[in-house]
């Protein structure tokens, strides 16, 4: 029997993910809100989504009981639309990262969303890059990791002239560069006994613009990390084991200096699939829809990565 999916969003993150539901011949429903975008969508995928947004859609329709929705709309509609489908009836939801605008808005729902913690997921696909499952089989072949640093560096200068909703500019770190620390402690384990440091600059738009920290994770991997946004760098991580220093960078391949050499080569593996959809995005829908929940993340552990966390990296 085919899976039927509601779509809730027309821009590109749906288009990808109609892709991998197109893939996996589901029974899928596109929910969008504007007409010039569900043009632009249904042009890029053939399929037309239904226009006028999600209130009116579950207005006039019922979300059938065995359905599972994926929430791919801006950040500013992300809470809102995962609460709607909730009290309409969604069966599973996968929600886009990070689930909220900000850290304030995701804590300010946490009592609503404590019923379905195991019916709500969200979607950090770098979890599922073929490079990180690669990766940790690496890690695990040389006995575990040991050590691992990680950088989030946002290059503002190409994020400043963007036109975004308000809030999403300025709560940058948890929208967008939580897909390294995410990544980064999925990896090592849940930070632990740390330090974390962080000041303003010349940003109007955001509020620190520089970072670092250090300390253990639960599972005793000593860790560090470092972010400068007004300075060079990219997103990171270096994975440490008694063999070699593994690098994720950038995060789609991998390159291994082995111990006692210089030289920094690049490691081959399969990563067909991210090459033909949306890195990562391919693993996170199968294990989404067939319910296999290992390394997907449920709603109440980001919540709580959120309060432990991304609120003490950004220092409020």
């Amino acid at each position: 029997m085919k899976k039927q999916v509601f779509l809730i969003g027309t821009g590109q993150m749906a288009v990808d993910y109609l892709a991998v539901l197109k893939n996996q011949n589901c029974d899928t429903t596109v929910i969008g809100r504007g007409k010039e975008s569900a043009i632009k969508f249904e042009s890029q995928t053939g399929v037309k989504p239904f226009v006028g947004g999600l209130q009116e859609y579950i207005n006039n329709n019922s979300l059938s009981t065995n359905a599972y929705v994926i929430i791919a709309t801006g950040t500013e509609a992300l809470m809102p639309s995962l609460l709607l489908v909730l009290k309409a009836g969604a069966y599973k939801v996968l929600i886009e990262k990070p689930a909220a605008i900000s850290i304030e808005e995701l804590i300010e729902n946490e009592e609503k969303l404590k019923p379905y913690s195991d019916k709500v997921f969200v979607a950090y696909n770098r979890r599922f890059y073929a490079s990180v499952i690669e990766a940790q089989k690496m890690i695990e072949e040389d006995g575990g990791l040991k050590t691992i640093h990680f950088e989030f560096t946002e290059w503002a200068h190409t994020i400043e002239p963007l036109h975004k909703a308000p809030g999403v500019k300025e709560n940058w770190f948890f929208a967008n560069s939580t897909h390294v620390v995410d990544l980064a402690f999925y990896l090592a384990g849940r930070a632990d006994d740390w330090k974390a440091f962080s000041k303003a600059g010349k940003l109007k738009w955001h509020s620190k613009t520089n970072f670092t920290g250090a300390g253990f994770t639960e599972k005793g991997v000593l860790f560090s990390y470092l972010s400068n946004w007004e300075s060079a760098g990219r997103w990171a991580v270096e994975l440490l084991t008694e063999k070699r220093r593994i690098y994720l960078k950038p995060m789609e391949n991998i390159f291994v200096q082995e111990k006692g050499t210089v030289a920094v080569v690049e490691h081959k593996f399969d990563d067909s699939l991210d090459l033909q959809f949306k890195p990562g995005l391919y693993r996170q829908t199968l294990a989404f829809l067939n319910e296999v929940n290992n390394g997907i993340l449920k709603i109440d552990e980001h919540i709580k990565n959120s309060k432990q966390i991304y609120s003490k990296i950004i220092g409020f």
